[in-house]
């Protein structure tokens, strides 16, 4: 085996949703419509010719970035996604603007693009302040995709990504100079219908003329409501905000006790079965849609139409009906009796989860050969990873036969799929609670914050104002709000809610939009919310072996997948589509210098992210080995939201202790010690020089977490300390990392 260095970029997605607007440029009165960062202060503006009802639009924008002097680069990506879509770079360099339009199809650095034409217009300058690049971009409406042709909605509503950095490219006069990730990135709304003008006013700015802007200024703005009419609304004795997978328990389990049960989500639908209707082409004909099948599962992360990312979290964060149930590689694991131990930091109350187990257990089997036909397919990565580990003394075991045996074991990977398909809590729980008459089910309901007096809540805001007068939803006098969206999601919630750290909570009362509905400052509620939040940090080993199918790296499973392994899976939903990606999972004990112990865990799939090597290698045999560090885990990080009120790190949980790291580069060094590496480096120096973004798991727990008073946000109950009837059941209560793959609650 060969090992191979990955180097991973983030794509761009998932930060702030803001509503952007028309203004018009000082320097050049030329009328843009466009959108203020208010974290960075960057604008990003565009102009369009007119729009035509017959023949062919122009294939050309004028457009522009303003930003302070310390923004050492930026970016804009009109269509919306880094994958497949024109990016445009741009930064100062010796008093003169410097940039490129650049396209990729997978998540590393973009490169020049062939097709678009840039001309500088008049007014780009830099000064002591800020620089402004204002361009000319042609052939840039539409452009060429391996799946067809992508364009800027230039008649409707798009959603525009923007990307900045604070770190300089790394040669400032090259136009297609490399450089580091990103610091920051997010999104805004843009009609680009209004962003058009007559022919003879385009004309003249594309040629450098000024004058003849007639718009007014642009404003950051968070979502606001929608002017659904108001309505009278009902109480509810539940309302639980948020359908993944602890609200979906949580809401069939109260509905089935007879409560009436309002379950909000801020997304769309996901499974076909749920009303869900996006699909490839070669599933048309079905009631399968992309979060149906296993087997796509890779493609979440390269899809040009990434409409399931939540867009106010700088994380990825599912924002559909099921969460991250809908979306992850649904990996499910049994709990150890050490998970909910009073040593992992639960209270005593919780160690029996046996009972609770057993009932999820039997609502969710879970499988290890989730194909209908009960074969295992593409295990060529199982055979090479397990020959990897049986010479250093680890067992092949079912993994959840045995769930406390997490110590040089390893099995095949199991998941949360029935019949060949996507399962988890959307395909059971939520089936039977919305059976019911008294639960009620709304999506596209985005909830701001819950409303109360004191510690009483008395109900929740949402943007739609057709739920209830201005958006508000009651309670019934002894009714309750569960809060179920996410370690990122329930601890904006809070923040915006009035509880949490003041300065979390100063940032909310800066809001024009979400200030005025915080309590008095006399009301906050100082609790930790964001502090303690850990992260598995992982490390992607990229191997190549002879024996490997890496199934093309995935790159065509949604697109133009093998005729074959499609017609078998839409046949019977089994073969390589019922399954996701991993295929080996394994877990090792290891004793810290420090006296704790940590567990080492891996994912063996075949495919890998991305490969740097100057080494040979043959493409379309590539697997990887993910290694992680979970129970035991010391080092902890703390998130929080902007000025924009986007939710993201504000420390990065990996590595704050270096025996994390020391431990993870010992279990690392032992896994390949008898692998022959193609250079000289060396796992220390892998892991030290691995990119700080790459580490990233998105196994974010702790934000909210369960604990005595004073150090703990919710108590054994679950309640939020401070409040009477506010609830919290999701992964932010988790008060350290477990090897589990699901989440427990007791009372559910």
């Amino acid at each position: 085996m060969l090992l191979r260095l990955v180097l991973s970029i983030l794509p761009i997605l998932g930060s702030t949703f803001a509503q952007g607007g028309a203004y018009v440029d000082p320097d050049n009165g030329i009328s843009f419509s466009g959108y203020t960062d208010p974290a960075h202060g960057v604008t990003y503006g565009f102009v369009f010719p007119p729009l035509v009802q017959t023949g062919s639009n122009s294939t050309e924008f004028i457009g522009e970035i303003v930003a302070p002097i310390g923004t050492l680069w930026a970016g804009v990506a009109p269509g919306g996604a880094m994958l497949n879509n024109l990016l445009l770079v741009a930064w100062p360099n010796a008093g003169k603007i410097v940039r490129s339009a650049r396209f990729t199809t997978t998540y590393v650095l973009p490169t020049a693009m062939a097709g678009p034409v840039l001309t500088d217009l008049p007014s780009s300058k830099v000064n002591s302040t800020h620089w402004k690049w204002v361009y000319r971009c042609q052939n840039c409406v539409t452009w060429s995709t391996s799946s067809g042709t992508t364009s800027i909605p230039i008649g409707s509503f798009g959603v525009p990504a923007w990307a900045w950095s604070s770190h300089a490219v790394d040669t400032p006069s090259d136009p297609q100079s490399t450089f580091i990730e990103h610091d920051d990135f997010g999104f805004f709304g843009l009609d680009y219908s209004l962003a058009h003008v007559s022919s003879a006013q385009y004309n003249l700015w594309a040629s450098g003329g000024t004058g003849g802007g007639t718009t007014t200024s642009p404003s950051p703005t968070t979502t606001s409501p929608t002017t659904s009419p108001t309505a009278k609304a009902t109480p509810y004795d539940y309302i639980v905000v948020g359908a993944g997978a602890g609200g979906l328990v949580a809401a069939d389990r109260l509905s089935e006790a007879g409560k009436n049960v309002l379950l909000l989500e801020r997304g769309g639908p996901s499974l076909g079965s749920t009303g869900g209707t996006y699909q490839p082409t070669w599933l048309q004909g079905t009631n399968l849609t992309k979060f149906d099948v296993p087997g796509l599962f890779e493609s979440m992360f390269s899809d040009s139409n990434p409409f399931w990312w939540c867009k106010d979290i700088t994380v990825f964060a599912g924002c559909l009906l099921g969460g991250g149930t809908a979306i992850n590689g649904a990996l499910y694991w049994l709990p150890t009796d050490q998970d909910f131990s009073t040593a992992a930091g639960w209270p005593s109350s919780w160690g029996n989860h046996g009972p609770y187990t057993a009932k999820l257990k039997a609502r969710l089997p879970g499988t290890d050969h989730p194909s209908t036909d009960g074969k295992r397919y593409l295990e060529q990565t199982y055979s090479i990873t397990e020959a990897l580990l049986k010479p250093q003394g680890y067992s092949n075991i079912t993994i959840n036969d045995n769930p406390n045996y997490k110590d040089h074991a390893y099995g095949y990977s199991a998941f949360s799929f029935l019949n060949g398909k996507r399962a988890g809590p959307i395909a059971t729980y939520y089936q039977t609670a919305i059976a019911r008459k008294n639960l009620v089910y709304k999506q596209y309901a985005n909830v701001f914050n819950v409303v109360r007096n004191g510690s009483q809540i008395t109900g929740v805001q949402v943007n739609d104002t057709s739920l209830g007068p201005n958006g508000f939803i009651p309670l019934t006098p002894k009714g309750r709000v569960i809060l179920s969206a996410g370690t990122y999601g329930t601890a904006r919630l809070l923040f915006r809610s009035g509880i949490g750290p003041s300065d979390m909570i100063t940032l909310v009362q800066g809001d024009p939009t979400a200030g005025p509905n915080l309590p008095p400052k006399a009301q906050w509620i100082n609790l930790p919310v964001g502090y303690n939040v850990s992260d598995n940090p992982s490390i992607n080993l990229v191997f190549t072996h002879p024996s490997v199918d890496d199934y093309d790296n995935w790159a065509n499973v949604w697109t133009a997948p093998r005729p074959a392994d499609a017609a078998q899976y839409i046949k019977n939903q089994s073969g390589v589509f019922s399954q996701a990606s991993p295929r080996l999972n394994f877990w090792r004990a290891y004793s810290g210098p420090d006296g704790k112990t940590r567990w080492l865990q891996g994912t063996a799939r075949p495919g890998a992210a991305s490969v740097t090597t100057g080494y040979p290698y043959n493409a379309s045999q590539l697997m990887t080995i993910t290694t992680y560090l979970s129970t035991g885990i010391t080092s902890r990080g703390r998130i929080g939201i902007d000025a924009a009120l986007t939710a993201r790190p504000l420390v990065n949980p990996w590595f704050t202790d270096p025996i994390d790291k020391q431990v993870l580069i010992q279990g690392i060094n032992d896994l390949v010690a008898n692998i022959h590496f193609d250079n000289t480096t060396t796992i220390t120096n892998y892991v030290n020089t691995y990119d700080p973004g790459s580490l990233n798991s998105n196994h974010w727990v702790g934000s909210c977490s369960i604990g005595p008073a004073g150090s703990g946000v919710v108590d054994q109950n679950t309640l939020v300390y401070g409040t009477k009837n506010l609830f919290i059941i999701d992964a932010s209560i988790v008060c350290s990392l477990h090897i589990i793959g699901i989440l427990l609650t007791n009372c559910c």
